[in-house]
């Protein structure tokens, strides 16, 4: 079956985060990641299904629940996992917030790679913890990890967890198994558990493949905690679910702990069946998708190329998030965000979200019709070429 994904369709009034909180309807937002796509056909029936059973009450969690979720990452990405490993909760940010809790006491510091997922920083302070950032490398229109300020900053004795988002979030890397040991091995060296957000797993663009990195050994197993969620791949972000990979039983039990303690150990009954659906039946649906956003990715190339040549973004290798670099405007990335959503009706996510690093930067959301990308590209360029 062939699925459209050019079809607009209206999302303002449904009380969308992203398309409803701007103070007037003709801004374009372009910030939040969610997508602006139907989801899988599969997960639309699943979801009808259920809902015209008409009563809603607490869930449990089936076996077919956990069989769909070991059985999609066993078939796409050989990472093998025993159903006793997970633990479901309402999404990976509240996942992480546990896990550093779990894992960690005030005081602690959490290793990051910044710019990076700015709600990283958030999980990290609201449990008490200091931020230790060890800055990605960017040259060539890419990032690459700087191993010997990831040793030093790992060998302090206060370091506990790193949080490793891979596929990275907003640099566009998908790391290479090469990549994922030297980190790996690194973190054991200094008794540092990772802590993987893979929730943008799916979205791998030719040429790149997505490495769980706890799949990589037993050890790095054993010394890791993985995030999962298909809420980015299929759209379903509002269904509020995820599932925590710990394979260690005490670690295990310390986290289920912190779950509880953090009152987010229930989900509801259409993020189930949401997730069971799209693990089963979307995996054509996905595949479409990805080849669309990533000819959008190509489309967007194109006409920086064309239009914006001093404003280079950053190489997707993964997720459906643009970095540009705007340094040359020499406009402060958040007075940037603010001239472009008053001046050009355009909002982009200002790149200081991401850490220090991320000034002079915007981050886009390509998930969308390639007309609204089009438009999109087309304010952009217009304030700036005539000079913000």
């Amino acid at each position: 079956m062939k699925y459209d994904f050019d079809k607009q369709i209206s999302r303002r009034g449904t009380n969308s985060y992203k398309w409803d909180s701007a103070k007037t309807e003709d801004v374009l937002p372009m910030w939040v990641a969610d997508m602006d796509f139907h989801t899988a056909p599969a997960i639309v029936e699943a979801l009808h299904r259920r809902v015209e059973h008409g009563i809603f009450g607490y869930t449990r969690v089936s076996d077919s629940y956990y069989d769909a979720v070991t059985g999609w990452f066993a078939r796409r990405h050989g990472f093998q996992i025993d159903r006793e490993w997970i633990i479901y909760t309402s999404g990976v940010v509240p996942a992480l917030s546990a896990i550093i809790k779990a894992l960690t006491n005030p005081g602690d510091k959490v290793l990051i790679q910044t710019p990076v997922y700015n709600c990283f920083f958030s999980s990290i302070r609201n449990n008490g913890c200091e931020t230790i950032s060890s800055p990605l490398f960017r040259t060539d229109n890419t990032y690459s990890i700087d191993y010997d300020d990831l040793e030093r900053k790992a060998a302090d004795s206060k370091v506990k967890v790193m949080l490793l988002c891979n596929p990275h979030n907003p640099a566009g890397r998908v790391w290479r198994r090469e990549e994922l040991i030297r980190v790996g091995e690194i973190c054991i060296r200094h008794g540092v558990t990772v802590v993987a957000d893979e929730i943008h797993c799916e979205q791998v663009y030719p040429g790149h493949t997505y490495t769980p990195f706890a799949s990589i050994s037993e050890e790095f197993l054993q010394h890791s905690v993985t995030c999962i969620s298909a809420s980015k791949a299929f759209n379903i972000a509002g269904l509020q679910i995820a599932n925590i990979v710990c394979s260690d039983d005490k670690l295990r039990a310390k986290i289920n702990r912190a779950i509880n303690d953090n009152e987010v150990c229930d989900v509801n009954p259409f993020g189930v069946i949401a997730t069971e659906a799209a693990y089963n039946e979307g995996e054509e649906w996905l595949a479409q998708l990805v080849e669309y956003l990533y000819a959008n990715y190509r489309y967007m190339q194109e006409f920086c190329r064309e239009h914006l040549p001093g404003l280079p973004i950053t190489t997707l290798e993964g997720t459906y998030l643009v970095w540009m670099d705007c340094g040359v405007l020499g406009i402060p990335s958040e007075e940037l965000e603010r001239e472009l959503i008053d001046k050009a009706g355009l909002w982009l996510n200002a790149g200081t979200m991401y850490g220090a690093e991320g000034e002079g930067f915007m981050r886009w959301n390509i998930a969308c019709p390639r007309t609204v990308l089009k438009e999109g590209l087309k304010r952009f360029a217009s304030l700036i070429n005539a000079g913000v």
